[in-house]
């Protein structure tokens, strides 16, 4: 699919009553008039659908669902027991930025947190306007099937306001593209999150069963299995996202929250048993090698579900994250380049076993540890051509300055395969990123069985034996640990520790905050600068 370009001009208050950012003004050179770029339906679907594909992916910081820095992927990682930014003497202290995340300190003017709110609400009101132009196109061209347009944006608008209800709890539901000031009032994370699932429920019916993780028509785009993975995530962390108040030490029970699926009245946990196996009866499986949901090529995996295509040569999209992690020898030794930044934490070397005869097998997949080589197997040296390059994981601390592993405490992101030809020090690479992909599915499916007090084991252990590692007895603290192995650096931790009920606790290097076991950590705070310009939001518990 090539990457297509906006043709929208949008009025955007961004919640705050202000005008349009700066990067949201295009040259007029860029653009089409309304007229021309909404007179067929092939218009309508290039302009009004395809269009909003741009926002998936991303080039500069916190914007895009995963690729870049100091956005969604960021406040889902670096807050968690999963990964770190080491400061590294004059390295990586960026005004304390990164310690903040990971010690939870982030504050109600973090212009990280404030600029993910933007992009996303930013995609939000551009997919209301796309849906104002198709609902102008068909009722002067009624008989054109707009349908299957008008689902497709739904249901990726739905996908935002995931992300926005994941991360911020409780939060304006704006369906206008142009919305005055009054009519942007905050709403209980309960209502946001059933908008969500109807959106997505009332979409899936006309949307393509097609792959969206492979070349064609649908590649990169919103498809039926998509948003069966959705709404899977979605029951999963229902007691979560059905909890209006996440500060006084109750949720609702998964067992008595329903959703109607196939004619069925489901609870939480069947909901994302049945989605699993829908999953299943489309084709989607386990890759018998982990490694080639990861590959250079990873367009044929049968068990990716939705990625952001890349291509560096058609596509603007950066990943950045293999960049930002390697020393800047091991980048030099590919032909890249390398920030020699972030790293796994103590908590992960236990999780994998690392150091013991019962290292899980996909430690060697995900992290660099140890001495490290190039391409050819040559040992990495550093500046000095006589000192090899040897990663220190159990060195890692949230201050390494001044020791004598300063450069090299931590083991290193790894998942993705290198790609020597990438372009811009290794940021503009051929892997697609991966989003979302069936083992989730899987592990998801067991959590669910033992949540609703059924057994787990056997989705649980198609994950483990596909990497060569024994079966065990699905548990929630067992499933908690397989999902920091099997999903590392996907970005699911901070998630998966709120729906355990663990994002709030102590952990190496990171005592709890004063106050934070109510959980008012859980979700990200409204930006301040948001709230001070519209006396209809109010800023959340705690902060």
């Amino acid at each position: 699919m090539k990457r297509i370009y906006v043709f929208i001009s949008a009025a955007l208050s961004l919640l705050s009553g202000a005008s349009c950012s700066a990067y949201l003004d295009e040259s007029p050179k860029d653009r089409l008039d309304e007229e021309t770029a909404y007179s067929t339906l092939s218009d309508v679907q290039r302009n009004g659908v395809l269009s909003l594909y741009n926002y998936v992916g991303g080039y500069v910081d916190s914007q895009g669902l995963q690729g870049t820095g100091r956005g969604i992927y960021d406040l889902n990682t670096f807050t968690t027991d999963e990964a770190m930014m080491p400061t590294r003497g004059g390295d990586w202290y960026d005004g304390g930025f990164w310690q903040g995340l990971y010690l939870h300190r982030w504050g109600v003017n973090n212009e990280a947190i404030y600029a993910t709110w933007e992009y996303l609400y930013r995609t939000v009101i551009l997919c209301n306007g796309s849906l104002e132009k198709i609902q102008a196109f068909s009722a002067a061209h009624p008989t054109e099937e707009v349908a299957p347009l008008v689902a497709e944006v739904r249901a990726l608008r739905a996908m935002f306001y995931y992300y926005i209800m994941d991360l911020f709890g409780s939060v304006p539901l704006i369906e206008k593209s142009s919305p005055a000031l009054e009519e942007i009032v905050q709403e209980k994370r309960s209502k946001v999150f059933y908008f969500i699932v109807k959106e997505l429920m009332d979409s899936e019916p006309f949307l393509s069963l097609e792959r969206s993780n492979q070349p064609g028509v649908y590649y990169g785009r919103v498809t039926r299995p998509v948003v069966w993975f959705l709404l899977a995530k979605l029951a999963l962390n229902a007691e979560v996202y059905a909890d209006d108040d996440w500060t006084d030490g109750s949720r609702p029970d998964g067992k008595s929250l329903f959703f109607e699926v196939d004619g069925q009245s489901l609870n939480a946990w069947q909901t994302v048993c049945r989605y699993g196996e829908k999953l299943a009866a489309a084709g989607y499986s386990l890759e018998e090698d982990y490694t080639a949901n990861f590959a250079v090529f990873n367009e044929s995996s049968k068990e990716n579900i939705f990625v952001i295509p890349m291509d560096k040569t058609l596509y603007a999209n950066q990943f950045i994250y293999l960049f930002r992690s390697r020393h800047y020898n091991h980048a030099k030794a590919y032909g890249l380049g390398g920030e020699n930044g972030a790293s796994a934490t103590k908590e992960v070397l236990e999780a994998f076993g690392y150091d013991t005869p019962q290292v899980d097998a996909r430690f060697d997949y995900c992290y660099f540890a140890g001495p490290v080589n190039d391409l050819e197997g040559r040992q990495v040296m550093l500046d000095d051509g006589v000192t090899p390059l040897v990663y220190e994981p159990w060195k890692v601390a949230l201050d390494v300055s001044g020791q004598p592993w300063e450069k090299t405490a931590g083991a290193r992101m790894k998942k993705y395969e290198v790609d020597p030809t990438a372009l811009k020090d290794g940021k503009l690479l051929d892997n697609d990123i991966v989003l979302f992909r069936y083992a989730d599915m899987l592990l998801m499916q067991s959590e669910a069985k033992v949540r609703n007090g059924e057994n787990g084991d056997a989705e649980l252990n198609r994950v483990r034996s596909r990497v060569g590692m024994p079966p065990q007895t699905a548990t929630l603290d067992c499933l908690l640990e397989e999902r920091m192995r099997e999903l590392a650096w996907e970005g699911w931790r901070r998630q998966d520790l709120i729906r355990f009920g663990r994002f709030t606790r102590a952990y190496s290097d990171r005592p709890q905050l004063p106050g934070e076991e109510n959980g008012y950590t859980t979700v990200f705070p409204i930006p301040e600068k948001v709230v001070g310009m519209n006396p209809n939001l109010y800023q959340h518990k705690g902060y």
